[in-house]
């Protein structure tokens, strides 16, 4: 009789055990869920901070472009500056100055127009404004920069 009393509380044991060790399919719903939620927002997170540096390296691309076509203005003379045709009105210039046939085109063009200042040295000025188009994916974006060239340039009021 002892045996089968060993016998029978053993395989009692073993099925309140059985039923205690698992998860009910509530809990993995559940579990699964929060799972997915946590992974989804970590997934945009990432995308969306990748395109938030590459808007950030573009727009700095677009100011080093701009930033070179008003530093070349310094190495003319007033008379290049005034002559029409001689700084061309548009270009285009790569995100990747290097690469040939892939990446970002930006489209820029120059507007050399007189000065609106209302002042006796209007005439030996004149504004600059260099604008830039280009698109992210298909996202359209433009930058511009305006500034001033003087016809003395301002080393005459300095040395």
């Amino acid at each position: 009789m002892k045996l089968k009393e060993l016998i029978s509380r053993a395989r009692t044991g073993v099925r309140r055990r059985l039923k205690q060790s698992g998860f009910s399919l509530v809990e993995v719903t559940v579990g699964m869920a929060v799972i997915g939620t946590t992974s989804i927002a970590l997934f945009s997170g990432f995308t969306s901070g990748f395109f938030t540096m590459q808007m950030a390296r573009e727009n700095l691309r677009a100011t080093q472009i701009m930033l070179e076509k008003t530093e070349t203005l310094r190495l003319y003379s007033w008379d290049q500056i005034n002559t029409v045709g001689f700084i061309p009105p548009t270009f285009t210039a790569r995100y990747d100055p290097n690469s040939t046939n892939s990446g970002i085109v930006y489209s820029g063009t120059i507007a050399i127009s007189p000065c609106n200042l209302a002042t006796s040295f209007s005439n030996d000025m004149r504004t600059v404004t260099v604008t830039l188009s280009w698109a992210t994916g298909s996202l359209p974006r433009s930058r511009s920069f305006s500034t001033y060239i003087s016809r003395n340039g301002i080393q005459n009021y300095i040395y």
